[in-house]
């Protein structure tokens, strides 16, 4: 037989490499059974009908109520959460440590001073400290307004920023609302300013204030910090436009008292044949103190835990882990932490989601999940369509307190609230059990429910893996 001449053995050798890739990237693709398809449509209608998450909910908001991290109501909500998990029928329930500093909210005044003496509703920001001041209010529309103005120019005064959210369905604005919240106080006292104002970052016409975390840039010496609400961040700005010398005093109580270690309480169910692997899920445990925290966060905790429990009667292959998180409001300390204590699994994590954005109907779906988990995705897409969900690409990402661990590498799911209506109870005294429509509840319970479901179902992985780190900088 005639020697096969080099070129075409070459070649003959590239194309049997081709076809052996080929096929190596068709048995890495991840896919779903039938028989779990099937099942996730039986699923989603029992959890239609299932009044866990309602149940959830209810009990943490009334039994625990607010749950300002630090206080004696975070550690009830702490053994609330131990029981609940029990209650619900979780395998293994434990707890991890989250210390962080502790500030305390004691009272907070503000008034108009002079001819049109009035009192103005305000709450201090999360990371204030307290004091009184009286000054002239230096008004202000935007975050970039206060920037641009000349260094100095605020000495002994007030800086107030006016800036009016908008109202969209995936709430983008906050962006701009939060960020004046955490930018602002650095921004004012660089200008010389001695107190900081803002527009509550809410969507409301209410006299309910919003309050939020707020953070000081190092070498500032930080001062009081609070949001009006938007009635009278509105009465203030006409104030300033009739008499540009209005005077206001305001009064804060407030301020850190050392250190306090919380815990991250967590649930799982035991995978039946990978018990090593990880589906993720969550809300956090922790509220700002005005209202009950009810769609900020005590839904997000009650729909995964209902989710979670849902499931173990269906024996999932891989274990559902739910994670009800510590102190998110103040610096994502629960997420932080679970993330370095989990840092050497990230592979085993196969794919995260958390519940952190009110209880409005989810209408969207999107995920990381590299190509060969796509065809997976696509097919628990389909089975999300019937709740009026659709996938979304470039819409999404993970929410706060799974952030840090898909830092780290984790692939991460994402459920996208309708949130239009989000913003205008967020971080006030309105945010309550009654804002929560039991449907739209169960709806979620239903998406999560499915989507863990088949992720746990799913054959092969969603791409977790350790990110690479960056090269050190000199």
């Amino acid at each position: 037989m005639r020697a096969m001449s080099l070129p075409l053995l070459f070649a003959q050798l590239a194309a049997l490499l081709a076809t052996f890739v080929a096929g190596s990237a068709v048995a890495a693709e991840t896919r779903i059974p039938d028989a779990a398809l099937a099942a996730a449509t039986q699923l989603r209608e029992r959890a239609l009908a299932d009044d866990t998450g309602w149940k959830v909910v209810e009990s943490l908001t009334t039994e625990v109520g607010p749950r300002l991290a630090g206080s004696e109501a975070d550690a009830r909500a702490v053994e609330w959460a131990k029981a609940k998990f029990k209650a619900l029928g979780y395998d293994k329930v434990w707890t991890e440590p989250v210390t962080f500093p502790k500030w305390e909210r004691r009272s907070e005044h503000a008034e108009v001073l002079g001819a049109h003496a009035q009192p103005l509703v305000l709450t201090a920001l999360g990371g204030s400290p307290g004091g009184t001041v009286e000054a002239e209010v230096v008004r202000f529309a935007s975050l970039d307004a206060l920037k641009a103005a000349p260094e100095g120019s605020l000495k002994g005064k007030i800086a107030f920023v006016d800036y009016q959210m908008q109202r969209y369905r995936d709430g983008h604005d906050y962006r701009n609302g939060g960020g004046i919240r955490h930018a602002g106080p650095s921004e004012a006292i660089r200008k010389g300013a001695i107190a900081f104002l803002m527009r509550s970052a809410g969507t409301d016409t209410s006299r309910a204030p919003h309050t939020g975390v707020t953070s000081f840039d190092d070498g500032l010496t930080p001062i009081p910090s609070a949001a009006l609400s938007t009635i009278d961040a509105a009465q203030l700005a006409r104030l300033v436009a009739l008499d540009p010398h209005t005077r206001v005093r305001v009064a804060l109580d407030c301020g850190w008292d050392g250190e306090y270690t919380s815990q991250n309480v967590i649930g799982e169910i035991t995978g039946r044949k990978h018990p090593e692997q990880v589906v993720l899920l969550g809300g956090h445990l922790d509220s700002w103190d005005p209202g009950t925290g009810a769609i900020d966060d005590a839904a997000g905790v009650g729909i995964s835990m209902a989710a979670g429990a849902l499931l173990k009667p269906l024996h999932p292959a891989r274990t559902i882990r739910v994670v009800a998180y510590s102190n998110e409001e103040r610096g994502l300390y629960g997420g932080k932490a679970y993330a370095e204590k989990h840092a050497g699994e990230i592979a085993r994590h196969v794919i995260v989601s958390e519940s952190d954005f009110g209880a409005g109907r989810i209408y969207s779906f999107n995920s990381s999940a590299p190509a060969p988990a796509k065809a997976a995705i696509a097919q628990i897409a389909g089975a999300l369509a019937p709740l009026g969900i659709a996938t979304v690409d470039g819409e999404g990402g993970p929410e706060s307190d799974v952030g840090p661990i898909a830092e780290l590498g984790a692939t991460w799911a994402s459920l996208g609230h309708d949130g239009t209506h989000y913003f205008d109870v967020h971080h006030t005294a309105e945010d309550t059990l009654d804002k929560i429509d039991t449907k739209d509840l169960a709806q979620n319970v239903a998406a999560y429910a499915v989507f863990a479901w088949l992720a746990a179902q799913a054959e092969g992985d969603f791409g977790s893996k350790p990110r690479a780190a960056e090269p050190a900088k000199h």
